[in-house]
């Protein structure tokens, strides 16, 4: 899709609504991140993910993902109800699609939180996605916090330190970066409301249709 002629803000409409991807590997703070952004109550739509994996302990149905049998899961792909969907660790996961174009015609900023391979997905499918790979301060820092959160063994964390490494490599298919070290979680959502705000300001601004 072509970028847009003219920014609204010079005709006096507001700006057009932005579809923000946040991608990162496994483990970097990507539900951190969100979770600051409600506390500190930043204007946007956060779609929830759907997943046939298992409830953690202190999540919640329908505000951390939307958890669904296999069944039904594969009810949605076949149904076309999923934007993109991936099999990750072992599980499935995917964006509802109406949820994001519902958002989007109502004018709210949408910020999917996805996997890099999604990422690239929705890249596909919307050119003018807003993509942000969220990095760790080192992959050190990394190690740390999925041990701290105590969902995987030892063998498990090699694998995704693995992955985090594989991952780094896509970071030139993505628009920003930012860095989430450690005990500086608010430095991070701060950089992601100053792409927002810059990118609302752009002359020739994205315009997403899906």
């Amino acid at each position: 899709m072509p970028v847009a002629d003219r920014n609204p803000l010079l005709d006096g409409l507001p700006a057009y609504p932005l579809l923000i991807v946040i991608s990162g590997p496994s483990g970097v703070g990507k539900d951190s991140i969100l979770n600051r952004m409600r506390e500190l109550k930043v204007p946007f739509h956060f779609v929830v993910t759907a997943t046939d994996r298992p409830m953690r302990a202190g999540e919640r149905d329908g505000y951390d993902y939307h958890f669904v049998t296999t069944e039904r899961f594969r009810e949605m792909i076949s149904q076309g109800e999923l934007i993109e969907w991936a099999r990750v660790y072992g599980h499935y996961k995917g964006i509802p699609a109406s949820e994001v174009r519902d958002a989007l015609a109502s004018g709210r900023d949408v910020v999917l939180r996805i996997d890099v391979q999604g990422a690239a997905t929705v890249r596909r499918l919307a050119p003018e996605a807003v993509l942000i790979f969220v990095a760790p301060g080192s992959l050190d820092e990394l190690r740390a916090r999925l041990v701290q959160r105590r969902t995987e063994n030892n063998t498990e964390i090699d694998r995704r330190l693995s992955v985090a490494q594989q991952e780094m490599e896509a970071l030139d298919a993505f628009d920003y970066i930012v860095l989430n070290r450690a005990d500086r979680l608010d430095d991070a959502v701060a950089q992601i409301q100053a792409i927002v705000a810059a990118e609302k300001l752009r002359v020739h601004p994205r315009h997403v249709v899906l």
